[in-house]
């Protein structure tokens, strides 16, 4: 077994849209970053790539590169997917929780399970989301931007 974590923070901006775990989500202002800036899928995503000694997504996805530009990050979480399954991996689970002021994360979260678990090829059962407030405190509370956190187990693969 191996074990990764990771932290990503976007900062929030008008004109963009609020992409998290896959779904769009409504709301006044979105995360600002070279891909869609999808920061719970970033989390998730360099947490496996640490649990695989891989580096971090820069070294995979840099921001300097115009083909990343906007990219859709489920597909940085299926190619991430791959590398693990490469290297004889699979998930045992993923504990992920988004720090965010607003908008309500509660009624979006099955379906970021679900984008999620079926980009990793794991059951939705192995994929926990949370979410909490900042409490009107620092840079989330008060709406300048949002931060996700992740832990991964991945399981070796028997022959």
């Amino acid at each position: 077994m191996r074990i990764g974590q990771a932290v990503d923070i976007h900062q929030l901006v008008e004109g963009r849209p609020l992409v998290l775990g896959g779904v769009q989500i409504e709301h006044e202002k979105g995360l600002l970053g070279h891909s869609d800036a999808d920061v719970l899928v970033h989390a998730i995503a360099e947490s496996i790539l640490g649990a695989l000694a891989l580096g971090d997504l820069g070294k995979h996805f840099p921001d300097t590169d115009p083909k990343y530009k906007g990219i859709n990050s489920m597909l940085i979480l299926g190619h991430v997917t791959q590398l693990m399954e490469a290297k004889g991996y699979r998930i045992g689970n993923v504990d992920a929780t988004i720090l965010a002021e607003r908008p309500k994360m509660a009624p979006h979260i099955h379906q970021m399970q679900e984008n999620i678990a079926s980009c990793l090829h794991c059951s939705i059962e192995q994929v926990s989301i949370k979410a909490t407030r900042g409490e009107k405190l620092g840079f989330v509370g008060n709406e300048e931007g949002m931060v996700a956190m992740s832990v991964c187990l991945l399981e070796e693969v028997c022959a």
